[in-house]
Formats: structure tokens, C-alpha cells, sequence
């Protein structure tokens, strides 16, 4: 069940944003820094229309309590995508589980870690149920 939700899970927008991360990768290549692609990426959600807030703040709660520190997500995407951009020479081990804890937070469902840093642009989306 969980891939078929996946699959079908905000497909059109999760299509456009690898796209245009794609073209980014292609242009840029691996090699700089997260902030040079998050540029790049607000330039061209800019350029397409696309809804996005970048470095959206969420609070946390613990039983009813909301905690002193806070999370920034890298992206918010129509409102409804966690994006986590990373620029590694691999996908950090414990990107998953941090972009899972970001959904559970915000309350929103669906994000998508993308990594510039390999030779082929590598994404992966993480469907949180709550």
C-alpha cells in the first residue's frame, strides 16, 4: 500500500521539482555548496510560478508543549512538499530520518530529499502517514 500512496502522492508537482532540479544538476553539476543549488532552485521556482517558502520555520511539540528550538525546511512546495536539499557525495545516512521528523512536525505528508552533490542528481520522497 505504502508505494501505491507514494506513486500517487502530489505526482504531477513531485514530477516538476525533480525536473527542475534535474536542469540545475545538469547545468551546475556536483560540487558546490547546498546554498549554490537552493539559489538556483528558488531562481527557478521564481521562473515557473511555483508557490514555495524557502527556509520555513515550524515549531515542535512535546505533549501538548512547544519546545525552545525550532526547524528550518530548506523548501515548503505548494504548500503540501518538505523539500531537503543536500550537496554530499552520497545521501547522508540520516537525511531520511530527518526529513521524517520535519513531516511529523509541520503535519504535512509528503518530502523529498534531493542531493546535488552525486554525479546523477539523486532524489528520494518519504511519505510520513502520522
Amino acid at each position: 500500500m505504502q508505494n501505491f500512496v507514494d506513486d500517487l502522492l502530489f505526482k504531477n508537482e513531485c514530477c516538476k521539482i525533480t525536473g527542475l532540479c534535474m536542469k540545475i544538476h545538469s547545468v551546475l553539476g556536483k560540487g558546490f555548496k547546498e546554498i549554490v543549488y537552493k539559489d538556483a532552485l528558488e531562481v527557478e521556482m521564481q521562473r515557473n510560478q511555483i508557490l514555495y517558502e524557502r527556509e520555513k520555520q515550524f515549531k515542535i511539540m512535546y505533549e501538548g508543549i512547544e519546545l525552545k528550538r525550532k526547524f528550518n525546511a530548506d523548501f515548503v512546495v505548494y504548500n503540501t512538499i518538505i523539500l531537503e536539499i543536500k550537496a554530499q557525495f552520497i545521501m547522508p545516512a540520516g537525511a531520511f530520518r530527518q526529513t521524517l521528523n520535519y513531516l511529523k512536525a509541520s503535519e504535512i505528508q509528503l518530502g523529498i530529499m534531493i542531493n546535488f552533490g552525486e554525479s546523477r542528481l539523486n532524489f528520494q520522497k518519504v511519505v510520513s502517514t502520522h
